[in-house]
């Protein structure tokens, strides 16, 4: 919507939109899982068997759910300051209900935190927040994920850093860190540590 960016233009949630006006073009869920990887898989040269997802803020809430509903599919996920759990955010609610109707249940489908109570597993998890986030209190509240992956036994590396917010600059910091991880989980087989306790690091602003 025009006057709202988090619904409409601004705010997808990645999610495949069930209620009109939205279903018939809010399919960004479908676009990334199967169309965007059909395309790459046609038009490059690249190894489909090794897929790794990552995304900011409302792209790190997608790549979360994204690797907890299609086991097997990436071998590796991370995300910066991700929305973790948007079906009891005040600031996504109002958006999830007119992507996909009034029925709470079927919010918790794009919903990390819900997943992974839900019995949804990932081998494990890198996140990256800024301790300055004007949005970590409304909307992003990683905590919630971290105590949900710490309860299911999911490695779960959160690491807050102070004096970073929301911005280019927090992403550009620690991009490489994040470009390591999946190298390094894209390389390697046999790695995976399901069953490790999640943990917090808070890390000096570099």
């Amino acid at each position: 919507m025009p006057d709202n960016w988090r619904i409409g233009k601004g705010a997808g949630f990645y999610v495949d939109a069930t209620e009109e006006p939205f279903s018939k073009n809010y399919r960004m869920y479908s676009y990334l899982i199967d169309e965007l990887p059909a395309l790459v898989e046609t038009y490059f040269p690249a190894d489909m068997s090794r897929q790794a997802i990552m995304g900011h803020s409302m792209g790190g809430h997608g790549a979360l759910i994204m690797a907890l509903k299609n086991p097997g599919r990436f071998k590796s996920c991370s995300a910066f300051a991700p929305i973790v759990e948007p079906s009891t955010a005040e600031w996504s609610k109002p958006a999830l209900s007119l992507y996909l109707g009034a029925d709470e249940g079927k919010w918790n489908y794009y919903d990390a935190t819900r997943l992974v109570e839900g019995g949804k597993r990932f081998p494990e998890f890198l996140i990256d927040q800024g301790a300055s986030d004007q949005f970590l209190d409304e909307g992003l509240r990683p905590w919630l994920f971290e105590d949900a992956c710490d309860r299911a036994g999911i490695p779960l590396t959160l690491r807050v850093h102070e004096g970073y917010d929301h911005s280019y600059n927090f992403i550009s910091t620690f991009m490489d860190d994040h470009l390591r991880w999946h190298a390094n989980r894209l390389t390697l087989s046999g790695s995976s540590t399901v069953g490790a306790a999640a943990s917090l690091q808070h890390v000096p602003t570099i």
